[in-house]
């Protein structure tokens, strides 16, 4: 197998030449998709299965929904700091080691006697987490030319988007068959399908040559000095709160305002959940077609269709068709920023992707208590006004981006 490093070209311009010189590995990719679809599988099966989980290990439902949140604390911790604390190792070891730790961690928790090593079990997911995503667009740059970074991270993006749509329900439906315990159990050979094609497919990746010392640890935090760096990543940052500071309340929004139940709203999540699916399949090539384009245009629309909520929110075919293309745009933006870190920083796409990861997980915890005390507090027209509004400036800020890489490229 051919060895690949970190440097890449510093922008998406690549020659014939280049693109000849590197290899593509979509068999790679695609084992990076499966494992991306249990990783999602595994961080958010609990959700269908707190009822059962809790009666089992003697706990309230909050105290097994905090197996959530323990995954999210570590998941940004790792983010931050694997790829200094990875120091040399090569990323091949460090991916397949962070798959074989997915599924000892369905394992842990499958087997879990108490609290405690269910919460331990949870705490690895989330440094898989946390390890995986960090390293995504790196390991993207290393398997296909540049110019194919972004329908690369389309694919692998593919595999969350499935899990997105099949997750909760298998979980709830293997639940009542075989017990929580045994839908945990089932996450442990799909982890083992990933870790043996992983070993397969993907290359050997020497780490980049980095000064040794305890600074390194630290050198995610200087990415913010760099031209545009700031604004793209807030303007992500208020991307994801304001896409779930609303969808973390749909469900109750469709029970009180749509007036819809049981498994109508199962319908309306799966239509939801599918359009992300296609979304990640047609990002890549719309991406390519015009990037800055598509990173403007996304949370503008997602913010129109938050509006029309409201304005149709008791209809229920309309409210249908707008939640379709809510997910058609919302499941496939992170694509488009992942291909941001791949740009902006093709050769520390590790430290970048760790920070970006960050930013994304504390972004989606804001925006769900905000939204949260929103709902609570001033009903769901406060909440999907506030959502139109953090997208509507993530896409004012997105426009800062690309008139700061302009001038920085000039």
């Amino acid at each position: 197998m051919t060895s690949t490093l970190i440097d890449t070209p510093a922008d998406d311009t690549a020659t014939p030449g280049e693109v000849a010189a590197q290899p593509s590995s979509w068999s790679g990719v695609f084992a990076m998709s499966v494992c991306a679809f249990a990783l999602i599988a595994s961080e958010f099966l609990p959700v269908s299965l707190l009822t059962p989980i809790a009666g089992d290990l003697g706990i309230t439902e909050g105290m097994a929904g905090q197996g959530i949140a323990i995954s999210g604390a570590f998941a940004v911790l790792t983010s931050l700091f694997i790829s200094a604390l990875a120091g040399s190792l090569n990323r091949k070891t460090l991916l397949l080691g962070l798959t074989a730790a997915m599924g000892v961690s369905g394992a842990i928790v499958a087997l879990a006697p108490n609290y405690f090593t269910y919460m331990l079990g949870r705490a690895l997911i989330g440094v898989v987490v946390g390890g995986f995503w960090s390293m995504s667009a790196a390991t993207a740059i290393r398997l296909v030319p540049i110019r194919q970074v972004p329908r690369a991270l389309a694919v692998i993006n593919g595999g969350n988007a499935l899990a997105t749509v099949v997750a909760a329900p298998l979980g709830a439906w293997l639940g009542t068959v075989i017990g929580w315990r045994g839908a945990f159990l089932c996450l442990v050979p799909i982890a083992l399908i990933a870790l043996a094609w992983q070993w397969k497919t993907l290359p050997s990746m020497q780490a980049a040559a980095r000064t040794p010392g305890i600074g390194n640890a630290f050198k995610v935090f200087t990415l913010f000095g760099r031209p545009g760096v700031a604004a793209g990543m807030l303007a992500s940052s208020l991307l994801f709160m304001g896409q779930f500071s609303l969808f973390t309340y749909v469900r109750p929004f469709l029970e009180t305002v749509t007036g819809v139940h049981g498994a109508t709203i199962s319908l309306i999540l799966l239509v939801i959940g599918a359009a992300g699916f296609i979304g990640t399949l047609l990002i890549g090539r719309v991406l390519q077609r015009g990037f800055y384009q598509t990173l403007i245009v996304v949370p503008l629309l997602m913010a129109a269709i938050a509006v029309a909520l409201l304005a149709f929110g008791d209809w229920t075919a309309a409210v249908v068709v707008l939640l379709g293309l809510w997910g058609l745009t919302g499941t496939s933006a992170p694509v488009g920023w992942w291909a941001w870190i791949a740009k902006v920083f093709p050769k520390d796409a590790e430290a970048g992707g760790g920070l970006f990861v960050a930013v994304v997980q504390m972004s989606i915890a804001l925006g769900s208590v905000v939204g949260g005390v929103l709902f609570d507090h001033s009903g769901y027209q406060s909440t999907f006004i506030v959502s139109a509004a953090l997208l509507a400036i993530s896409a004012g800020l997105t426009f800062m981006t690309v008139r700061g890489a302009a001038a920085h490229a000039a």
